[in-house]
C-alpha cells in the first residue's frame, strides 16, 4: 500500500476524499464481520437496534437469560465506542499522527484474535459463543466510533439503516420535478453524496458476501485478511509517530 495513500486513509489530517475512501474500506470490513459472525454465533452484531428490540421481546416473554445477553451485548458495543474515544483523545493531547490509526490497529488485533483463536475454542460452545458475541460487538462499537469521530458524524459503516434512509432522500430529490424555476426553491440532489451512500451500501453488501463465503469455505481464519488490511492502513501513521519520537529523543 503506497505510503501517502495510507496516510490519507488513517492519518490525523483528514480530507473528505480520505474519509470517503476509509468509509468504503470499513463498510466492507463491517459487512464481512457481520455476515461471518452470524454464521459463527447465529447473531448479527453490527447494529444495536435489533438487539434492544430483542431485549424488549425477551423481557415480555420472561426469557431473562436472553435479556441479560442482549443488555451485555449493547454494553460491549458501547464499551468499544468508549475505548475509541479514550484512545483518540489520549493521542490528540499528545499531538500524535496515529490518533485514529491506533484505534484501527486495536481493531485489527482483535479481529486477528478472533480469526486465529476462534476455531480452537469451538468445543467450548457454552463459553465461546457469548465471548465471541461480546468481542464482535466491541469491535463494531470501536469501528463505528472511530469513523464517526474522524468524519464528524458524517459517515457510519457498521449499520445501513441511516445509509439507506439518506440514499432514499437523495433519490427522492433526484426524482423530483421542478415545475417552477423560482430562485432558491429548486430541489436538487447531491449527486456526490448519492454516489458515496450507494458505494457504502454496495461495499457493505460485498463485504457480507465475502465474509459469509469465506467463513463457510475456510472458517474463522477467513477473517485474518481483514485484520491484515486494517493493520497495513494504520501502520504508516504509527511509524510516523515512532520516527518523530526518535528525532525528538536525538535532539534532546
Amino acid at each position: 500500500m503506497p505510503i501517502d495513500f495510507a496516510r490519507e486513509l488513517t492519518g490525523a489530517e483528514r480530507t473528505q476524499q480520505g474519509n470517503r475512501r476509509l468509509g468504503l474500506v470499513l463498510a466492507f470490513v463491517a459487512g464481512a464481520l457481520n455476515a461471518g459472525g452470524f454464521l459463527a454465533v447465529k447473531q448479527y452484531t453490527s447494529h444495536v437496534t435489533g438487539t434492544v428490540s430483542s431485549v424488549a421481546d425477551q423481557a415480555v416473554l420472561n426469557r431473562w437469560d436472553l435479556v441479560v445477553d442482549g443488555v451485555v451485548s449493547v454494553l460491549a458495543f458501547m464499551l468499544g465506542a468508549m475505548c475509541c474515544a479514550l484512545m483518540v483523545n489520549f493521542a490528540r493531547r499528545r499531538a500524535l499522527r496515529s490518533q485514529y490509526a491506533l484505534v484501527l490497529l486495536a481493531e485489527a488485533g482483535l479481529i486477528l484474535l478472533f480469526g486465529l483463536v476462534g476455531g480452537q475454542l469451538l468445543h467450548e460452545e457454552t463459553l465461546f459463543v457469548p465471548l465471541t458475541v461480546l468481542l464482535l460487538c466491541f469491535i463494531m462499537g470501536l469501528q463505528n466510533a472511530v469513523i464517526t469521530k474522524l468524519s464528524n458524524a458524517v459517515i457510519r459503516t457498521t449499520h445501513m439503516t441511516g445509509i439507506v434512509t439518506d440514499l432514499g432522500i437523495e433519490l427522492g430529490r433526484l426524482a423530483y420535478i421542478n415545475r417552477h424555476q423560482m430562485e432558491g426553491m429548486q430541489v436538487v440532489a447531491d449527486r456526490t453524496r448519492l454516489k458515496v451512500l450507494a458505494g457504502q451500501l454496495l461495499t457493505f453488501l460485498g463485504g457480507g458476501i465475502a465474509g459469509a463465503y469465506g467463513f463457510e469455505r475456510f472458517g474463522y481464519v477467513s477473517t485474518v485478511p481483514l485484520a491484515v488490511v486494517l493493520a497495513a492502513m494504520a501502520l504508516i501513521p504509527a511509524m510516523d509517530d515512532v520516527q518523530d519520537w526518535r528525532g525528538w529523543g536525538t535532539r534532546t
